[in-house]
């Protein structure tokens, strides 16, 4: 049997077109780091400027999960993936040519607006061509894009600035992602029956709903006190990742270890994005093997919390904040078990408004976190600049991760508060059937 007739091994064509045009998404909302000595020269911006337009593409990504929900369910998964990342690729050649700092942040707000629906479109597609026992597995390969595309907004992206210039690298990166955009046209369909193949044993079938039945999923799925559990968490966690991995950790390296470079202290952010790329597809295939969630969110919560409070008691070797970086990233994958969490409460045809709203309520802490961050910066700057660029004081850095921290005991107070809700009466229930 054909590659293309074959829905088992279609679906994994399917996926990694999808996952092309995600890869993009996360190249395009982690560079800021990178760029982030260039755009404050080329706008002149202070740090809360800064994180501010590093914020615009969430400003718009996060009140879109909802929507990005809506449409995967009810127009379907296909032209939600293909219409959004030549949406996102028209902001980035925007960017790319953006003349000063408001049509910049314009720019980045149109990235936001077309990448906003790509995430939850891929794990709508994960529901219908893939087993539920299949699902935390494959959201956490899902988010381990992130990471991939993280790495590429690292290192490699620094170097290709550093070639071409900042303009040049983002125009380059535009025209790709429409080029994409065309692909995921072309290759991507809802489900196997939508194109024309036989159903997947063991997966659910996911009916396209009324936008009457797709409003009443989004109210029941708004009402449940789960789906705010496991929104703080990610709040908090993507909200801190993104913005130290995808900002701040580059200038922190740059102002408070010296000789090193932007190229070099690009590598540290990568470790970041290492640890996104291995962590959720491990972490969520031990969930699906111990059939376990909200306890690894936990542990993860133990773990993220106390590697941030190292960097803000001080500033350790330069080894150190890899490490913290590197367990940051991986343990996304702990986190983003909550999407698992909140699925499996729901049925298929909800999976795009469920996922989706705990979303919006996610990447809402990565339009938050910056901002917030670089009013924390800007109250400790120097009162210097270097090639334009302000220089901060390490103990303002100390006390911007002193914010990730308390951030992280959030996190960890949601997790255990679902761990009781949810994951402490299923231990209990499967103990009492092992005794039977």
């Amino acid at each position: 049997m054909s590659l293309l007739k074959d829905p088992e091994r279609r679906r994994w064509l399917v996926f990694a077109v999808l996952a092309g045009a995600f890869l993009l998404v996360n190249v395009h909302r982690l560079s800021t780091a990178v760029l982030a000595d260039p755009l404050a020269r080329s706008f002149d911006t202070t740090a809360a400027e800064l994180g501010t337009l590093h914020a615009a593409f969430f400003y718009v990504y996060a009140p879109l999960q909802v929507v990005a929900g809506v449409l995967a369910d009810r127009a379907g998964i296909r032209w939600t993936a293909a219409i959004g990342t030549v949406v996102m690729s028209v902001g980035g050649v925007a960017f790319a040519v953006a003349p000063f700092f408001p049509a910049a942040f314009a720019a980045r707000l149109l990235v936001g607006l077309g990448g906003s629906v790509i995430f939850i479109a891929t794990l709508r597609f994960c529901a219908n061509w893939f087993r539920p026992d299949e699902f935390a597995t494959m959201s956490g390969v899902t988010i381990a894009i992130a990471g991939l595309g993280g790495i590429v907004a690292t290192t490699p992206l620094a170097l290709l600035v550093e070639r071409t210039g900042w303009r040049q690298a983002m125009l380059g990166l535009g025209l790709v992602g429409l080029v994409v955009g065309a692909i995921v046209a072309v290759a991507a369909r809802d489900s196997p029956a939508d194109a024309d193949l036989p159903a997947i044993k063991g997966v659910p079938s996911a009916e396209t709903l009324s936008l009457s039945g797709v409003l009443t999923n989004a109210k029941r799925v708004l009402g449940g006190a789960d789906t705010w559990l496991v929104g703080i968490v990610l709040f908090c966690e993507i909200g801190v990742n993104l913005t130290v991995i995808g900002l701040w950790g580059v200038p922190y390296m740059v102002q408070n270890y010296p000789a090193v470079g932007v190229t070099e202290a690009s590598t540290y952010a990568l470790a970041g994005s290492v640890g996104l790329l291995l962590g959720p597809p491990l972490i969520g295939r031990l969930s699906d093997r111990l059939e376990r969630r909200t306890a690894l969110m936990v542990v993860g919560g133990v773990i993220y919390t106390a590697a941030f409070g190292i960097l803000a008691l001080g500033t350790p070797p330069k080894f150190v904040v890899g490490v913290v970086l590197f367990t940051a990233g991986a343990l996304g994958g702990a986190f983003a078990l909550g999407y698992a969490v909140v699925k499996e409460q729901h049925s298929a045809a909800a999976s795009g408004v469920a996922t989706g709203t705990v979303n919006a309520i996610g990447f809402s802490g990565a339009a938050v976190f910056p901002v917030a961050m670089g009013v924390i910066l800007d109250a400790y700057w120097t009162g210097e600049t270097v090639a334009g660029a302000r220089v901060y004081t390490e103990f303002g850095y100390q006390v911007a991760f002193g914010l990730a921290t308390l951030a992280g005991l959030v996190a960890l107070a949601c997790a255990l508060a679902l761990h009781r809700r949810v994951g402490a009466p299923a231990a209990a229930q499967d103990a009492a059937a092992s005794d039977d």
